[in-house]
């Protein structure tokens, strides 16, 4: 059977019936009236005309031939998507015109009236407290008590600058003994949480950040610490750059999923690289060799800083915290890596080329 006889009843193709007597002359009827036939032209194998194509397979129309009861075609898979293009997480304009308008504000006080960046690193100190415990309330209940906080860290750091490690020291442990009294105000649920989270904010933001103002006091001062920001800088932007070009292991996915072992390589060459450069162009008496260890040593810290900061946040649920900078988040998303630098730049420097 070809495919022209599907659908057929066996009588197709005659004009008169079989029995010559049975019927007058004239087109050819079945039993049923409803079941006219009338000659079909054979179909030959292969895909039928589209011209002549009916919705209904197997079926005939007026004018065209019997088409072939074929098997329906599954239709093409749509070709896959091209993988996503890599892209910066931020708003690389506004992070960079807020980076660059932080560094000329920083640049200016810092060589022109050294006073003048005190008061700079104490309003940041500030500012990031007020992030730092807002946060804590907002998602944990925590309530760190602010002014303590504030007025002891700022006066952690004039105390940093005038009287060295000893004055910070002091001052840390007055700021720490102000947030115990001041939050014997309130009742006494929850007491131990809040001091806890009091002391620990102390230590964590303005008694940290006494390390920069301590740098100052050097005869040199100004350039170390503008070598210390360039190189917490520079570390940074190479974990960044390199992470993001050529990033595949991860290194701490549960706390910070897009920090890859290849930033960490960026951030300790190009760190590595600036240090040996700043120290012989510009610390006294430095030696490059010397800017090679402090550029890894602040690799290392920038790196964990970040990463301690991003604990935070993870425990927290927030992904910044703050939005005062465009582009970067809350100072404290500026300071993070800075911070636990200052201490470790700081002693390296005093070790290599003394603290005068």
């Amino acid at each position: 059977m070809n495919d022209s006889s599907r659908g057929a009843s066996s009588t197709a193709g005659y004009w008169g019936p079989t029995d010559p007597g049975a019927v007058p002359a004239g087109p050819a009827y079945d039993e049923h009236p409803a079941q006219q036939t009338r000659p079909m032209p054979i179909v030959p194998d292969g895909p039928a005309d589209s011209g002549d194509q009916d919705d209904d397979r197997g079926a005939a129309r007026p004018g065209g031939p019997l088409f072939r009861d074929e098997t329906p075609q599954e239709p093409m898979a749509a070709p896959p998507p091209p993988p996503p293009k890599k892209r910066a997480g931020r708003d690389l304009r506004a992070a960079i015109g807020v980076g660059v308008g932080l560094g000329a504000v920083v640049a200016a006080s810092l060589f022109i009236v050294k006073a003048v960046f005190i008061g700079v690193i104490a309003i940041a100190v500030v500012i990031g407290l007020w992030e730092l415990t807002s946060r804590l309330d907002e998602k944990k209940g925590i309530k760190a008590p602010l002014v303590p906080l504030a007025v002891g860290g700022a006066a952690m750091v004039v105390a940093g600058y005038a009287r060295g490690a000893e004055g910070a020291w002091v001052a840390m442990a007055l700021t720490a003994l102000a947030v115990l009294i001041w939050r014997m105000t309130e009742p006494p649920e929850g007491y131990l949480r809040d001091v806890t989270a009091g002391v620990f904010a102390a230590f964590y933001v303005p008694f940290l950040a006494t390390f920069v103002a301590m740098m100052l006091t050097a005869h040199d001062g100004p350039w170390r610490v503008l070598m210390f920001l360039v190189l917490t800088v520079v570390s940074d932007t190479g974990a960044y750059a390199v992470g993001w070009r050529f990033g595949t292991h991860k290194l701490a996915p549960r706390i910070s999923p897009g920090k890859t072992w290849e930033g960490l390589a960026g951030a300790v060459v190009f760190a590595m690289v600036a240090g040996a450069l700043c120290m012989e162009f510009m610390i006294d008496n430095g030696v490059w060799w010397q800017g090679l260890l402090l550029g890894l040593a602040v690799a290392a810290s920038a790196t964990l800083g970040d990463l301690g900061e991003s604990m935070i946040k993870r425990d927290l649920g927030i992904k910044d915290m703050g939005t005062l900078l465009p582009g970067h988040g809350g100072i404290m998303d500026r300071l993070d890596s800075l911070l636990p630098t200052a201490p470790v730049v700081w002693l390296l420097l005093v070790l290599f080329v003394g603290s005068g």
